[in-house]
């Protein structure tokens, strides 16, 4: 285990990292470093459909039994990422219970939209079929995804459309999580007109695809994010609250676009309290009795105090393939 001082310069040096967004493999490389050991074991490059980058990653955790599963789909604007690079995800909800499932999926431009929500579809179908072997619960998946990633899962979770072209519904998804997410994407960048404008957009923003038959929520943003606005989040909130859908909303004040998702590493886990909020979400969503609907009592707070960034005009920035680095 790292000690307290370790953690400390660890933290500064993925801190600079990621202000200077200029050394992202230095970051993934640090970040992921304390992810090699634990109370799990990892099975690496599993293969959940025929196409090249339809393999996932399992993490399991020591003694595993009938426990929830969570299925983890990374942000990379549609064009980049790779399931080795969020490592440190699967440790943290490993060493907390879960059985963790990285998945990768197609991109731009092999890939446009719906292709790589197809994807998420066949992860989840595996995960059903596979999680009781791997001491994980098959009628406890949560999805869960960072930025293109929580898009994705957003989509999965409120168009029960792809879980049903490969045999499923919404009831295979107990819960879901997204953190830094755009749900009322806009093609503000050109490479997005391609990716998604064959479609309408009903069809690819999640905010237009809320339903009553939506399972619970947790929406989880930063106040400074400057590629996804947090309004988007609040928007969410209240458009699923109104659906009669639980939702809890964390936004955290100073966070921008990848703080809370690198919280997630031991040495930046004093960032942002995101571990410890999608426990409570996953603990008290499966706790609740059959049937029944949990309780959340956490609404989307105000965004008034959020950063305003110089280059917004408008001042409603949803995605940009201009900040190099994570995403």
């Amino acid at each position: 285990m790292l000690n307290l001082r370790q953690n400390v310069a660890i933290g500064i040096i993925v801190a600079v990292c990621l202000s200077l967004m200029n050394c992202s493999r230095i970051a993934y490389g640090v970040m992921n470093a304390p992810a090699s050991v634990g109370s799990f074991e990892r099975h690496a490059n599993i293969r959940y459909g025929e196409l090249p980058r339809q393999s996932l990653d399992v993490y399991v955790p020591d003694g595993a039994s009938n426990r929830p599963t969570v299925v983890f789909w990374y942000g990379g604007i549609w064009t980049k990422g790779t399931k080795e690079q969020y490592r440190f995800v699967g440790a943290a909800l490993a060493n907390a219970g879960y059985v963790a499932i990285l998945p990768d999926y197609r991109l731009y431009p092999t890939a446009r939209f719906p292709d790589f929500v197809d994807d998420g579809a066949l992860a989840v179908k595996w995960a059903r079929e596979h999680a009781s072997e791997l001491g994980g619960n098959p009628r406890s998946i949560f999805i869960m995804g960072h930025s293109a990633g929580g898009h994705l899962a957003a989509t999965l979770a409120l168009d029960e459309r792809y879980l049903r072209k490969v045999g499923g519904d919404a009831s295979w998804i107990r819960g879901w999580i997204a953190v830094s997410a755009p749900y009322a994407l806009e093609m503000r960048v050109p490479v997005l007109t391609t990716i998604f404008g064959a479609h309408p957009s009903s069809e690819w923003q999640p905010i237009q695809l809320v339903s009553s038959r939506a399972p619970p929520a947790l929406i989880v943003h930063g106040l400074d994010d400057n590629l996804v606005h947090p309004r988007d989040a609040v928007a969410m909130d209240e458009k699923l609250s109104a659906a009669g859908v639980p939702v809890a909303c964390r936004l955290y004040a100073g966070a921008g676009h990848i703080d809370i998702m690198a919280a997630l590493s031991v040495p930046l886990r004093f960032s942002a309290n995101t571990l410890t909020d999608v426990r409570q979400f996953i603990d008290t969503t499966t706790a609740a009795p059959a049937g029944s609907k949990p309780d959340f009592d956490a609404p989307c707070t105000s965004v008034k105090g959020r950063k305003t960034w110089g280059w917004e005009n408008p001042p409603r920035p949803l995605l940009t393939a201009a900040q190099p680095g994570l995403h």
